[in-house]
């Protein structure tokens, strides 16, 4: 089974051609992180800029409205990776909580260090630059999606990424992402379900 280094130094390898062999200063900077069901990754308010890529787990980012409830931003699994926007890309606190769901590990690194080692290793500079239209990527897609598809299409969306993942995280947390009342989701999956058996 292919470990988180080994998968990073294949995207590395894809990216720029660089070799297994020649990641060591990349690595030397990144650490394990085990972080257990609930606790807080990045927390409100917090500026240290982390970047990290989850081997096993899953995390969501979320923020407390106005009226005291929980607003479910996104939620990233094995095989993704994971950092605050506000931190990385604005360079200012993050405006939301990033919570682990389950017992989480992860391959991290201080985006400060890996700044340093790129000054003097630009050969890693595609990972970087992977990274950032990752997320990118990833926040036009989320946006696109409210505003072109319906609840249903969203929910049938995220069953094709990650399927068992409805089955590992609670409604209310895959209703507020989806931007819907957990009844809402109940009636969603009892319409597909009634579509299926047709």
């Amino acid at each position: 089974m292919e470990t988180s280094i080994d998968i990073l130094q294949k995207l590395l390898f894809e990216l720029a051609g660089v070799l297994p062999a020649d990641t060591m200063p990349l690595f030397a900077i990144t650490n394990g992180v085990t972080i257990e069901p609930g606790e807080i990754y990045i927390g409100l308010g917090v500026t240290k800029r982390k970047i990290a890529f989850i081997e096993k787990g899953i995390m969501r980012a979320y923020t407390i409205k106005q009226n005291g409830d929980e607003a479910t931003l996104f939620m990233r699994w094995e095989g993704q990776f994971l950092a605050s926007h506000d931190t990385i890309i604005h360079r200012q606190p993050s405006r939301f909580i990033y919570q682990a769901l389950e017992p989480v590990t992860l391959l991290q690194i201080d985006y400060d260090d890996l700044e340093n080692v790129l000054k003097i290793h630009p050969e890693f500079e595609p990972l970087r630059n992977f990274f950032l239209m990752r997320m990118l990527s990833e926040t036009l897609k989320m946006m696109e999606s409210f505003v072109t598809l319906s609840p249903e299409e969203r929910y049938r969306d995220l069953l094709n990424e990650s399927f068992d993942l409805v089955n590992r995280v609670p409604d209310k947390y895959i209703a507020s992402m989806l931007g819907i009342t957990p009844v809402s989701l109940s009636r969603i999956r009892k319409r597909m379900h009634t579509k299926a058996r047709v």
